[in-house]
Parts: structure tokens; sequence; C-alpha cells
């Protein structure tokens, strides 16, 4: 006898060609019914045999789509109704989206990418083809369910041959929503041109040396030959990046293996859907030397539009492909302005979500995540505990935002810097358009400390409001991620972030659950003569250390600019704020070895410091020193420092200084977790904050730590910058909102 099940499936479920594989399984298994979305999920009512159905839901779990993610299948016996026959896709229940999860972009696959350049395919370089296992998603989807009338594509009345193809359930692109060809879909255009006229205009003008905007799938791209040394020079002209490595395009993973030192697990990151810009160690080659400028890694990505493939394939070499944006402002969507380009490859199919590339750095078999934007965000994660609806608003730098109710949360996209008007708009619309898809309308809004931020300002727009303490926010990020039961120890090496004494802190070991923490240990603290400028400066906070450390002080060098002013700065306290912060103790050492005069990016001196390091594995950790001090265990920076310079004095290589210092740094957390571990019993090590973006140091830290008996986690899917500040915040506020 025949049962009926109502069947509800959550997860990434719309936009993945769900709808489609369920027609497929149902119509393989020989069940009856319809399926349709749902708000943000999936709702499927099957007749059949008991049997039959429990093979079909057991299908629905183990053999979807490759880019959707079950989360749950919830499975309610209902009385059956008249005899059906068949099973069909069926209109959209539209009903508010609650506990929905957007699918990121997906990279051309494989199928269409050989359609894009078959001469009989009637798609044959058609730079819109895509089918239900790739093509846009996050940044078309203006409201759920995910129908086409709810996205950009809306403008575009499918042709009478696109139609019967997104009708017959035997085509890969049955019920692809943003299913087009030339005839009936989006265009490109180039000035007055359009169409493939207009890609060979834009192609033969970046293979002359131009630079040109090209509207991608997220935002506005600058492109340049890699190769040409002027037109990679221009683009940081019209970008005003100085120093920072510049994200490079290439047609496979041959030719990034030509470019960079890659791992199985670098190639696989390459050619995975979401197509991050993968950072790795560069190889001397063909590119302008411009393109790095002179930093130890290289930003490298494959074409994951069919235009990308179709511009590589016309100009058969490495490409620029950088945001097109002025400094950390967000990426144009809409069209370019105060860029002087050589001219726009734009198109018609309008831009909903802004995404930008995101970027993962290697650490060999491992990897962290930089940034997260285009093909990972946004994505659930889980929470420690169940929260009402909040926002948490992140911090100043990388800024995010988290949406979070009950224990799920969604980490929107990478915003920018919150610096200015435009950030801040780009801002509020990300939030506007998240909180309307995930159906969240905010309660309670989490936030840093510091007052000045401008995160901080913006949480005042709620009533209730939770002030989370930035590296306690770090911590609970990795803590989060990992899953992690309460008591964890936190190791937070990062630049700056105002400390519950008012102290700027930056080099933090933390006894924390979720809820709080207690401080068990830091780094010595030294004056940052001019605050922001000697952010800016390192050689700054060389002479901090070594004319005002906490503990102890040293020589002073003759080579560091400013020596007179900024002892008096120092010695009678004007404008010298103290921090007791990894960061700027890696800025001091990289001044002091002459790496680095001007941080022309955040984190330049300490990458310098790494890149000089790296030649030299093995090196022997420098002098230093762990005290007991005001209850807390304190490492002597000044210590090192003085060994440091010795070194210098006695013709040591620079390279091997750089590396007995990173080692130095591992050596003294290792024995800072030990000492915690001793008094408190505590095994499990979250390290967060932007210094273990650091290859050379996170993972001699993370063999050490496991060498020493701990259980280390650091972020993976969350970046350990301040980019994942904003989920930490959001853990911290539901741990504490769930005790009342």
């Amino acid at each position: 006898m025949d049962t009926a099940w109502h069947i509800e499936v959550h997860g990434i479920v719309q936009g993945v060609g769900f709808r489609p594989f369920v027609h497929r399984l149902a119509t393989a298994i020989g069940i009856r019914g319809q399926v349709r979305n749902a708000g943000g999920h999936v709702v499927i009512s099957a007749t059949g045999p008991p049997a039959s159905l429990e093979a079909f839901v057991s299908g629905l779990r183990t053999q979807p789509p490759s880019a959707a993610r079950v989360r749950d299948v919830l499975v309610t016996p209902v009385p059956a109704e008249q005899q059906t026959s068949g099973f069909e896709i069926v209109a959209s229940d539209v009903t508010p989206a609650t506990g929905s999860e957007i699918p990121p972009d997906l990279a051309t696959c494989a199928d269409c990418l050989r359609e894009l350049f078959d001469r009989a395919n009637r798609r044959h370089r058609y730079p819109f083809i895509n089918c239900t296992a790739c093509g846009p998603r996050a940044t078309i989807i203006g409201s759920l369910p995910y129908d086409r009338t709810r996205t950009s594509m809306r403008g575009f009345a499918m042709c009478p041959a696109c139609a019967t193809e997104y009708r017959d359930p035997s085509n890969r692109r049955f019920h692809a929503e943003p299913i087009a060809c030339a005839s009936c879909g989006p265009r490109l255009r180039w000035q007055a041109m359009t169409g493939e006229t207009a890609l060979r205009a834009a192609s033969d003008a970046i293979a002359a040396g131009a630079v040109v905007a090209v509207k991608g799938l997220g935002g506005f791209h600058l492109v340049c030959d890699a190769i040409n040394d002027e037109a990679v020079s221009r683009v940081r002209e019209l970008k005003a990046r100085a120093g920072k490595p510049l994200a490079v395009m290439v047609r496979d993973t041959i030719t990034a293996g030509a470019l960079a030192g890659l791992s199985d697990a670098d190639r696989a990151l390459l050619t995975a859907p979401s197509a991050p810009i993968v950072l790795a160690p560069r190889r001397h080659g063909v590119l302008s030397p411009g393109v790095c400028h002179g930093m130890p890694d290289i930003g490298l990505f494959l074409p994951y539009t069919p235009l990308h493939h179709l511009l590589l394939d016309a100009l058969r070499r490495p490409l620029v492909v950088t945001s097109a944006n002025h400094a950390d402002s967000p990426m144009p969507t809409i069209e370019i302005s105060g860029l002087a380009v050589d001219g726009v490859l734009t198109h018609d199919r309008p831009i909903v979500a802004r995404y930008d590339d995101s970027v993962i750095r290697s650490f060999g078999r491992d990897s962290i995540t930089i940034r997260r934007g285009r093909g990972l965000a946004p994505a659930l994660l889980r929470l420690p505990a169940a929260a009402p609806p909040l926002v948490a608003v992140g911090a100043q730098l990388k800024s995010t935002f988290t949406l979070a109710d009950g224990d799920r949360a969604v980490l929107g996209p990478h915003i920018g810097d919150l610096s200015d008007a435009e950030t801040l708009q780009a801002y509020d619309q990300a939030l506007d358009h998240l909180s309307h898809l995930q159906g969240i309308e905010p309660l309670h809004a989490a936030h840093d400390l510091h007052p000045g931020y401008l995160s901080t300002r913006l949480a005042r727009r709620w009533p209730s409001r939770i002030a989370v303490q930035h590296h306690h926010a770090h911590v609970a990020a990795v803590a989060a991620e990992h899953r992690l039961q309460p008591p964890f120890l936190g190791v937070a090496y990062d630049g700056l972030g105002l400390g519950d004494d008012g102290t700027f802190w930056g080099g933090e070991l933390l006894l924390a659950s979720y809820g709080g923490y207690r401080r068990l240990g830091r780094f010595s603290r030294a004056p940052m003569p001019g605050g922001e400028a000697a952010v800016r400066r390192p050689a700054r906070m060389a002479l901090g250390y070594l004319l005002g450390g906490e503990l102890s002080t040293g020589s002073v060098p003759g080579h560091l600019p400013g020596q007179e002013v900024i002892a008096r700065m120092i010695a009678r306290s004007v404008n010298c704020p103290d921090a007791s912060s990894a960061g700027r103790l890696f800025d001091a050492a990289a001044a002091l070895l002459g790496l680095c005069e001007v941080n022309g990016f955040e984190g330049e001196a300490a990458t310098r410091l790494e890149q000089a390091a790296a030649g030299f594995p093995g090196a022997e950790p420098l002098a230093w020193r762990l005290e007991r001090h005001d209850g807390l265990w304190v490492y002597d920076c000044v210590a090192t420092l003085r060994h440091l310079l010795e070194a210098e004095a006695d013709g040591e290589p620079v390279g091997r200084i750089a590396a007995a210092f990173h080692a130095t740094i591992a050596a003294v957390t290792v024995l800072l977790c030990e000492r915690a571990a001793a008094e408190h019993d505590v095994t499990q090590v979250c390290l967060a904050g932007g210094v273990f973006q650091n290859r050379l140091l996170a993972t001699d830290v993370l063999a050490r730590l496991s060498a020493a008996g701990f259980e280390p986690y650091i972020g993976e899917r969350v970046p350990v910058n301040d980019a994942g500040i904003s989920y930490g915040q959001a853990a911290v506020a539901a741990a504490r909102l769930s005790h009342g």
C-alpha cells in the first residue's frame, strides 16, 4: 500500500540544481508527487511504497548535487491524496524566508566550458553561459524563493530554445534560473559596440597595454597584461596601491604552477567551484616585478566566468585582475567613476549584491581564509549557544557583519575598511540585503569595546547592545568554528585592539569561555610615538621599545630616523599610547633589520620579515625572558630586540636573525601556554589574530604546541584577521544572552 510523506529539505538547496535532482531521483525510484521552492528551503510531496520512500529520502541525503549542502531532511507522514501520476516541479511557495542558506556564485563548470568553445554549439563564445551546476547565484538574488523573477535575470525573457531546455527534465538546464543565450540573455558592451565585437575590442586594448575595467559577477575589476610593466604600474597608480601584491588570473593550474610553488591542496583550491585567489610562494618568472612588488607570495586564481575564459583564450597571457577601487573602498557595481581607465567592458545584467573575490593563504597541505567573498560567502556557521536575532557589527578594518538567530550565524561578505561614507553605505546595503534574505530582524547588536570605531557607532541603532573585547572575539571565532567546549586558551596576536583596562592590547594569552575570559599573559608594553604614525613607520615602534620599554630598555642603533624628536616624545609621554602588541613588535624587528621603513599597507613590515626568514629553517631562538608582573606572565620583548641588534652587529645574516625572531615568538607562545596549562589544566589552544596569517609563525606554533601535548586550532573557514571578528562577537553575544 502506498504512503504519502511531506518532506522539507534545508541547507543550500536553492540555486544548485536541487529541484531537478529531486525530479530525476523521484522518477528513477518511481515516486509520485511534486517539488517546489518555499522560502529558503525545498518542499516535497512524495507518494509511493514505504521502501521506495525510504530509498528516496536516503538519496536526498547522500546523492545531492555537488554544490548543494543538505543540513536537515524533515519527514512528516500525511494522508495519501487521490491517485497522482508522475512527478513534477511546481511553482514556488512565496513565504517569508527563515533559516535560508544562500548559494554562493559557482565557477563555470566543465560542461559549460566545453560548450563555450564548441563551434557547433548554439552558445559558442557566449560570455554568460551557465547551467544548474554553475554561474551567478548570490550576486543576482533579490529575494527568496530562488526563481528567475526574483533575480536580476527577470528582465531577460527566455527565447523558445532556452524555454524548451528549461522545461526538459533530461536537460542539465532544467530549471536553471539564469539560463540565457545570445538571442535572449545579457550582452557585453564596449563603447558603442556589443557582443563579440565588444569582446574583441577589449581584448585588443589589453593586448596593446591598456588598463580596462571589466564588469564581473560581484563588481568591476581592473584588468591588464600582467607581463607589461607600464600597464601594471598604471593599475597601481589608479588604485593608489603602492606595495600590496596584485592578484593574477591564469588559464590553468599548469600556468599557476609555473608562477608559484603549489601543493596538491592548493591546486584543489584553485579548481574548486568557489575559485578563490590562492596566496602561495611565488616563483621568479615572466610577470612584471610590479605585480608582487618584492612580496614573497603571489595571489593566483583561475577564470571563474565564461567572460574570463574568453579573455584569457584571446590574450594567452597572465592577467592582473583586481577590484576597480581605491585602496580599501568598496568595489563598484554599477559604473566606473573616478578611475581614468582606457575603456570599460560592461554588460546589462545588474549586480544585486557586491561580492569581492575570496582570498585563501596556502600553508602547504592546509590553508587559512584571509577574505570571505565571492564563492565562499554567504555561508552558514554554527554558534555555541542559541541566540535571539542579533547582528554583530565587526571591527574597523576588514569590515564584515554577522547575522544570527538561534544557533545559526551567517558571516557576511568582506566589505572593506570602515573609514569613509562610501564604505559605510556599502556596509548598510549589504546588511539590509542579507537581513532581508535571511529573514532576520536583529533585536541586539554586538560590537567592539573601542568607542571610536565606526562599527561601534553603527551599533547604537539598536537599543540592546553587547560590548565584546576585541581579542576575546578573535579567540571565540576560532573556538566557535571548531565547535570547542570551554574552557580553552586563546593566543591572540594582532596589531591593536582596545583592552578592558583602557590600553591597547595585541599580544595576549586568555583563559576563555564564550561568555567571558581572564587575561593570563601578554607581551610587554611599549609606547607608540605619534599613535597611528607609529603603525605606518615601524622605526618609531623600534624606538618605543628601546627607549620606553615596560620591563627594560636597550641601546639605540644610529640608523633609525627621527631619534631625537621621538626620544623627547617618549620621555615626555606626548602622544605615546602604550600597547602590548605582537604586530607592533614584528614592525620593530623589521625596522631594526632594515627591512621596512614605511608600512605601505597593513602588515607589510611583518610580511617582509617573514620573507627574509624563509631561507633559514630551523633557526634557534633569540634571547627572551618571561616574568611575573601584576599577576600576569609578561614576555619582555626588549630582551629579544637587544639580542637581535647584537646579532646584527656581529654580522649575522639578516635572514637568519629574522628566522630566529620567528622561532623566539613561537617558543614564547608555547611556554606561555605551558604555564597556563599547569595552573588551569587546559589543553585546547586557539590561535587568533592577524599575526597568525604569517605562514612561518603559524605552522611553527601549531607544530610546537602539538609536540607539547596541546590541541591547537586556528581559523580555517573564518578569517583569523579582523574579518572574523564579527563572528566571534556573535558567539560571545549568543552565550551571554542565552544565560540571561
